[in-house]
């Protein structure tokens, strides 16, 4: 398995290009997943400058709704009918948002799915090729984390989960349900311990995040590979390197599993 990663609020060299967003070229057994596609057009020069074809994309699949995961789209170049997998909610539902800029982009992106894709709308854990899962709709089933974006209760949040020899992938987006929550909704779906953990973490101060309790749990879980990344303060970044041992991974690093 390989990750490459094409947009993160950070770049691993001076040739890259880095935005708030997320998005991740994921190579499995065969297939290839665009995971997101950021804010822009991002994903498309990283993906040029790694000479990755985002052409050769068996699927997309989104993690959520909000644009620093989907507004790529305006900016896709893909042939028409590309599958997506994606909750409901990002094709049904938008963000009521004071900008009308910002509910504008959420129209034109549901627009361009409708149009450009074939959007496969899902809410529960599907094995969308074999040992590859898309996690649908997260339980909410512990007692630490909020698993809503401040009043939003974010039934779309998701992730996508894969199943190896050494156990659980998981990848996820921004894991407004709770990374944890989503951790152990891919330990049960795949039916695997956790081997790795990459991607978004949503660790942000004025959400007043568990930290403490989301350290403990990953320190219990003990996955091989802890790559916390995207929307994580930098102070709760270096907890997790000092208390962990984990790594920053940023856009134009490859993770090879």
């Amino acid at each position: 398995m390989k990750i490459t990663l094409l947009c993160e609020n950070s770049v691993c060299g001076m040739r890259w290009r880095a935005e708030w967003g997320f998005s991740a070229f994921i190579e499995f057994r065969g297939k290839n997943i665009l995971f997101d596609t950021g804010y822009s057009d991002v994903y498309r020069f990283n993906a040029e400058l790694a000479g990755i074809d985002l052409q050769t994309a068996d699927f997309l699949a989104l993690s959520h709704i909000h644009r620093d995961h989907t507004r790529g789209l305006l900016h896709h170049r893909f042939e028409a009918g590309k599958p997506v997998l994606c909750h409901p909610r990002v094709l049904e539902e938008a963000p009521e948002m004071d900008d009308e800029t910002e509910n504008a982009d959420y129209a034109r992106i549901q627009e361009i799915l409708k149009r450009d894709f074939e959007p496969r709308l899902l809410t529960t854990a599907t094995e969308f090729v074999p040992d590859a899962f898309f996690l649908g709709e997260i339980p909410r089933a512990n007692g630490f984390e909020r698993g809503a974006y401040f009043d939003d209760p974010m039934p779309d949040d998701t992730a996508l989960a894969f199943r190896s020899d050494k156990g659980a992938i998981v990848v996820a987006g921004c894991s407004h349900a709770g990374i944890c929550n989503i951790c152990d909704h891919a330990k049960h779906v795949t039916g695997q311990d956790l081997y790795a953990v990459v991607g978004g973490f949503h660790l942000l101060h004025d959400e007043e995040p568990p930290v403490d309790e989301t350290i403990a749990y990953f320190r219990e879980q003990n996955p091989d590979i802890l790559l916390p990344m995207h929307c994580v303060e930098f102070d709760i970044l270096a907890r997790f390197h000092s208390e962990l041992g984990t790594e920053k991974f940023a856009a134009g690093d490859v993770i090879d599993l």
